[in-house]
């Protein structure tokens, strides 16, 4: 019950996000799914090399980007995402840049460096299995997904972050997935 429950508020949420005026536009490339869909287990280090999996993050929406030191478009998308963070980045939402450099974490951090890269942190899959086990056909490939772990919609390719009209995409997802607030047994016993 729970679950249909929840399909059907995530069904309701992409469309308005796709069909409300006052919503942002969803961005030109962006494949909104008509209902969220779950997710493989998908395993990565970070920086330390303490694993982690996409469950990691439940509770906040994730913007997961795949991408390689080696990927042109990607070195020009990357700037982009870390504005992004900075902006957003908090407890209801996280990009998450997951490399699949196979040199790992020294390749990444050494990137990071070189263009500057502060509010990221560094998350690896040397091993490329998360590309596979996400269906990413290139890189970068981005997908959001919502507070429960599944996958909202995704972007093949690069994309401006950071632009105005993806950023109040993004803020309005974020505000219409909020989780509902129910009233605490102690502000119902005050009454």
């Amino acid at each position: 019950m729970m679950r249909r429950a929840r399909r059907a508020t995530g069904a309701l949420l992409i469309a308005i996000l796709g069909a409300s005026a006052a919503a942002a536009p969803v961005p030109p490339g962006f494949i909104l799914h008509e209902q969220p869909r779950p997710l493989p287990e998908v395993v990565f280090e970070d920086q330390s090399g303490t694993t982690l999996r996409l469950a990691d993050f439940r509770g906040r929406v994730v913007l997961l980007n795949l991408w390689a030191t080696w990927c042109a478009p990607c070195r020009r998308e990357m700037p982009t995402l870390d504005r992004l963070q900075a902006m957003l980045g908090g407890p209801a939402f996280e990009v998450v840049p997951l490399s699949v450099d196979r040199e790992g974490v020294p390749a990444v951090a050494a990137f990071y460096e070189e263009l500057g890269l502060e509010a990221l942190a560094i998350y690896v899959d040397n091993s490329t299995r998360a590309m596979r086990a996400l269906g990413a056909l290139g890189l970068p490939t981005t997908l959001l997904l919502d507070r429960e772990g599944n996958e909202v919609g995704r972007l093949l390719g690069p994309a401006e972050w950071d632009s105005p009209e993806m950023v109040a995409f993004i803020r309005d997802y974020l505000e219409m997935s909020k989780p509902l607030q129910t009233p605490t047994t102690s502000a119902r016993n005050e009454t």
